[in-house]
């Protein structure tokens, strides 16, 4: 069994899945500025709804980001407390790949770039194509080292593949580029992600489940970052 974390999304979201990929539990609860209250009583009634333990589980999953500092900084902290309270193994599954997942399960996606608004005139994006079943990076389609990166607004992607998240409308399209603002993502589809990733690569420990923001300024301030 695997318990899923995610706080990246401007919500709190708790889920806990089988190795297989079944949805034992799932709650996801509004209010971005409340995560801090909201995400561990929704771990007790995850465990209590499910009549597990956390010495039970297999790992933690947790939404890496990039995304939101404070909702990255929350996510990583309360794993890595587990982790070590428990001795769980971690599984850090990139925001970026939780959107495309979620454009495939609701839209039928093969393929697509995944796009996170990061404010200061840039997104976050990443590219993705489904192997075996389940959304998987796909560097080729990033002209930069890796298969996410910061693109300026209005830019335009690499190849002419589907634009899905609150991102795709601030780039500019290449002729009849589709795009997929509106998708739903929840600690669910977070939680079948890390359950395919540990049954190939396992977890790691609650030192090395680190955050991944891609921008190198963190921790500027709101004003700096461009946000009201």
């Amino acid at each position: 069994m695997f318990l899923a974390l995610d706080t990246v999304f401007g919500q709190c979201s708790v889920a806990v899945v089988s190795s297989s990929g079944d949805i034992l539990f799932n709650d996801t609860q509004l209010g971005k500025r409340e995560q801090t209250q909201q995400i561990l009583p929704m771990v007790q009634s995850a465990l209590k709804d499910t009549d597990l333990t956390l010495d039970e589980l297999s790992a933690l999953v947790f939404n890496r980001g990039p995304g939101a500092f404070s909702g990255i900084r929350i996510n990583t902290a309360v794993v890595q407390a587990l982790s070590v309270a428990h001795d769980l193994p971690c599984v850090g599954i990139s925001s970026l790949q939780v959107m495309a997942q979620a454009a495939n399960e609701q839209y039928q996606l093969d393929r697509c770039y995944a796009a996170h608004d990061a404010r200061m005139k840039q997104v976050y994006l990443g590219a993705f194509a489904v192997n075996n079943g389940i959304i998987q990076p796909l560097p080729s389609a990033i002209e930069a080292q890796g298969h996410e990166c910061l693109l300026d607004y209005d830019a335009k992607t690499l190849l002419n593949l589907a634009l899905v998240g609150d991102g795709a409308p601030l780039l500019t399209l290449q002729g009849d580029q589709s795009i997929f603002a509106d998708i739903q993502t929840d600690a669910a589809i977070l939680g079948r992600l890390g359950a395919a990733h540990f049954a190939i690569n396992g977890g790691v420990a609650a030192e090395q489940a680190l955050p991944v923001y891609l921008r190198n300024h963190a921790w500027k301030t709101l004003k700096e970052q461009g946000k009201a």
